[in-house]
């Protein structure tokens, strides 16, 4: 591969990161960029809905003469097919790939490159994936429109049980009972230092991301599991119905149980909030052992807070807990004219010793209706660099103050907020009134 194709891939990948599009992430193998894992977020209001789907991506010598290959990861080891263009074995159908014939104008140009084959894979995950077969738009019978309604049936179960619980799980050393035992006895096998069919290793670099975000949509996975068990279609132990372009060994075969994983979900939530909490434990013997870590958290919490005083910056107060610098402790006074006037938030951060590896854990523990702060305390904010605190603690503080967030399902992690906040204006006036009386409310236990 030339000089020139190297320095573009280098320039894609960072342009990916730069731009820290939250329905994309990438990372590379370190001894040959070539070789690329990349996760993408399956879009809001579809059956994909914030699962988390994984690809490895390799760039060939003629690149970007010819597109890269591109093999799916989330298969459940090669038994799950997500979608007519998403085969069990790991194929990906797109035209600008080469592995699908599309119409003119649709094939692989060199103008085109990671992020188009990123995007359009994501386009894929449709409202109404059936659609994406070849030949449906010369069918639309009333067998298909059943179809279409059971195909979403069964991606939505599959999206939370394969692209949310099974990699957590096997991350967590934890199986589908709940246990401490592999994941594999449900056909999973967790992509951690795995290799794949050309013999490349990779470290998944995507767990904490994992992690991170089913905290954010915890309550989103909730909520689609209260709403899809309604139907009598999804019963626990009935079985997927067969889609007439699915084939043996290039399916989606399986059974509905949604009580079984509203229980993993609720026990894979307390099993990272248990990690959270050791983290601070964890924590406090780096700070004995003096390891580098724990010197730099106190270095950085001693800067901030004598940049905080030299600023005159009366609106944050920053402590350690128990003077550990794995767990922060913040109190934001809300400012005039922002949302949070008046208001007195407590709020908890969590260092992980493999910081910056594993990004801090954000908790409002005042109680809060905000679009941003889940029902459980959740902050959703987004630091411009993920290796320094202080940009931690201004993106905290600016997603506590925004006035007028737009409308993403992405990042309004409170379902009843943000139903209120972008609903009709008698429910935004509401959102505000209960945001004052939670402010209210936070003075007086801050004074009790």
């Amino acid at each position: 591969m030339s000089d020139k194709a190297i320095i573009r891939i280098t320039r894609e990948l960072w342009e990916i990161k730069k731009n820290a599009d939250l329905s994309i992430a990438v990372d590379y193998d370190e001894d040959d960029m070539r070789n690329v894992r990349a996760i993408i977020l399956g879009p809001p209001e579809t059956p994909y809905q914030f699962g988390l789907f994984e690809f490895t991506i390799k760039f060939g010598k003629e690149y970007p003469g010819n597109p890269p290959s591109v093999k799916a990861v989330t298969t459940n080891s090669g038994a799950c097919r997500f979608s007519p263009n998403l085969y069990a074995g790991g194929k990906v159908c797109l035209s600008i790939l080469g592995t699908w014939t599309g119409q003119a104008g649709e094939q692989w140009s060199s103008a085109q490159g990671l992020e188009s084959v990123l995007i359009s894979i994501q386009s894929l995950m449709s409202a109404n994936p059936y659609e994406n077969e070849p030949g449906y738009e010369n069918a639309k019978s009333k067998s298909d429109e059943e179809n279409m309604v059971h195909y979403k049936a069964k991606i939505c179960h599959e999206t939370i049980r394969i692209a949310v619980l099974q990699p957590l799980e096997a991350a967590l050393d934890i199986g589908p009972n709940g246990t401490a035992e592999s994941s594999k006895s449900e056909g999973y096998t967790e992509p951690d230092d795995t290799s794949d069919d050309e013999g490349y290793t990779f470290n998944n670099p995507f767990i904490d991301l994992r992690k991170r975000r089913f905290l954010w949509y915890y309550d989103s996975y909730v909520q689609l599991i209260n709403r899809e068990s309604q139907s009598e279609s999804v019963a626990p132990k009935l079985p997927f119905q067969k889609m007439p372009f699915e084939s043996s060994g290039n399916s989606m075969d399986g059974h509905f149980n949604y009580p079984e994983l509203q229980r993993r979900l609720k026990n894979l939530k307390a099993k990272i909030l248990e990690e959270t909490k050791n983290w601070e434990t964890r924590g406090a013997g780096a700070k004995k052992n003096e390891l580098g870590i724990a010197v730099n958290l106190q270095r950085q919490y001693e800067q901030i807070v004598e940049t905080l005083k030299s600023h005159k910056n009366y609106s944050i107060d920053l402590s350690l807990a128990d003077n550990n610098p794995f767990l922060w402790k913040l109190t934001y006074f809300g400012r005039p004219t922002t949302p949070l006037e008046g208001g007195i938030i407590k709020v908890k951060i969590h260092l992980s010793a493999k910081f910056p590896e594993e990004q801090p854990r954000v908790f409002v523990e005042t109680r809060l209706s905000h679009v941003r702060v889940s029902k459980d305390g959740v902050l959703c904010y987004f630091p411009n660099k993920l290796e320094e605190i202080r940009q931690h603690i201004e993106a905290i503080v600016a997603a506590l103050e925004e006035a007028d967030p737009p409308y993403d399902p992405r990042t309004t992690v409170n379902i009843e907020a943000s139903r209120l906040f972008w609903g009709s204006p008698e429910d935004r006036r509401l959102y505000k009134r209960t945001l004052r009386r939670d402010l209210e409310r936070s003075v007086e236990d801050a004074y009790e």
